[in-house]
């Protein structure tokens, strides 16, 4: 009935702070490069912001209780970075205290998009020293919680926070370089190595990083749409990838664009290729890649897009069906960029899915009180039984956690869209269990015993 998967498989849920805890002004926070974006008028969709979230911040209990109650084993979650220069590191430490004391096994990000605002002013990641600074921050934290966290996550989506936030201006801190973003790119791997050498300083357990991939595909064997596939996959999976799976960068192109001499760029890409215990794999769905042409209208297609005057642009993936968010549902696609990594990293770590999801406009409770999203365990379904395929093909992947433990705020797009397994009601900020859930819930319990 259930997708099985190897004895000793981990499954878990995924949060990140900006989007679920709320207490901007609370515990000395300052603000982070997203409430400086959504303070201005009509960035994010109906003008919310995430100063309340869920409020998570003083929920952490009840919500550590309901994600653990799934049966799950392990919990990711991510630190704001603006809280802990604030010196709120109490908070952490009743978050961390909470989740051991659940049974589950802490597995923090230490950056996922919430540049504290007084770093953008100092140039955020287009400026080098951030990298540095964001060392300094993982020192101040595992110094404080390695005892108890013992598996950590560097960074999140360097290729999505570059490519929107600095190439793009869709998300904060909505700079619109272009390719002249790709400084911002490097220096969040910069960042990554540090922090990698900083962990291993300390002695923590195991050390990665959660990177967004996904199979990219030409629209037509016409060689423009080739070249143009190659060159928007080299930007988007290879560039954040190859650095720190093959210690280099995928094209002559991307290197020179870093804007760095060669000597000290081969100095950073020996640091930023440092060994990883696990790669963490986020996955939504393939894109689809033709070059230009000329009058035609390619708005749409992807959550953001793309200006007209580069050299890629993207056509609808065809797909029998959509996630609300309007995201083609291809589980196979999973399976592809799996077995992909494998074969183009001989020595990939053992790969952990630490996002996979889906947005679908669920309703509140029922008259039986229940959250009825049969889509959302359709799609949950599909992509273990990818990651199972995956499996059977000789990827190692030891473990998947959910796109996201409980409805919260998506970023650019408000709180309409909802990716959780529990549902979050607008008004009251009450929590239900939604189907997918227990059905998850279910599953785990199906599992082989180790």
């Amino acid at each position: 009935m259930y997708p099985q998967f190897p004895p000793g498989f981990r499954f878990g849920m995924s949060t990140s702070a900006y989007q679920i805890e709320g207490a901007a002004d609370e515990g000395g926070k300052g603000p982070s490069i997203w409430d400086t974006f959504t303070a201005r008028p009509g960035t994010v969709r109906n003008g919310q912001d995430g100063r309340v979230a869920i409020d998570h911040y003083h929920r952490y209990e009840s919500d550590i209780a309901m994600i653990a109650a799934a049966g799950v084993q392990d919990y990711r979650f991510s630190f704001s970075w603006p809280r802990v220069l604030g010196g709120d590191l109490g908070f952490y430490d009743r978050l961390v205290d909470s989740i051991v004391a659940a049974g589950l096994r802490p597995v923090p990000t230490l950056y996922h998009w919430d540049l504290p605002q007084e770093l953008e002013d100092a140039g955020g990641w287009m400026n080098r020293d951030t990298a540095h600074r964001l060392a300094d921050y993982t020192s101040t934290l595992v110094s404080r919680l390695g005892d108890r966290v013992r598996d950590w996550i560097t960074m999140n989506e360097m290729n999505v926070h570059t490519l929107y936030g600095y190439a793009l201006a869709d998300h904060a801190p909505a700079r619109g370089l272009g390719l002249g973003a790709l400084p911002a790119g490097h220096h969040q791997l910069l960042a990554h190595g540090l922090a990698v050498q900083v962990l291993r300083t300390h002695g923590a357990g195991s050390v990665g990083v959660a990177s967004q991939h996904f199979p990219v595909t030409p629209a037509t064997d016409d060689p423009a749409d080739v070249a143009a596939a190659t060159l928007f996959s080299d930007l988007t999976n290879w560039t954040f990838s190859d650095p720190i799976l093959l210690g280099d960068y995928p094209s002559e192109l991307i290197r020179a664009g870093v804007g760095l001499d060669d000597a000290q760029l081969d100095r950073d890409l020996e640091l930023i290729g440092a060994r990883l215990d696990f790669y963490g794999v986020n996955y939504y769905e393939p894109t689809m890649i033709e070059a230009p042409r000329a009058g035609k209208d390619y708005s749409g297609v992807l959550e953001v897009d793309i200006p007209s005057d580069m050299p890629f642009s993207p056509v609808p993936v065809k797909s029998d069906e959509r996630t609300d968010f309007g995201w083609a549902i291809v589980p196979s696609g999973l399976t592809e960029i799996l077995v992909t990594l494998r074969d183009r990293y001989p020595s990939l770590p053992p790969v952990i899915i630490t996002e996979n999801g889906a947005s679908f406009h669920d309703a509140g409770p029922g008259p039986d009180g229940r959250i009825h999203d049969d889509r959302r365990v359709s799609y949950l379904d599909a992509h273990l039984r990818a990651v199972a395929d995956a499996i059977a093909a000789g990827v190692r992947v030891d473990g998947y956690y959910v796109w996201s433990a409980i409805d919260n705020f998506e970023w650019a797009a408000g709180f309409e869209e909802r990716f959780g397994l529990i549902y979050v009601d607008s008004s009251t900020l009450a929590r239900t269990p939604k189907d997918s859930y227990y059905w998850y819930k279910d599953l785990i319990a199906a599992q082989p015993r180790d």
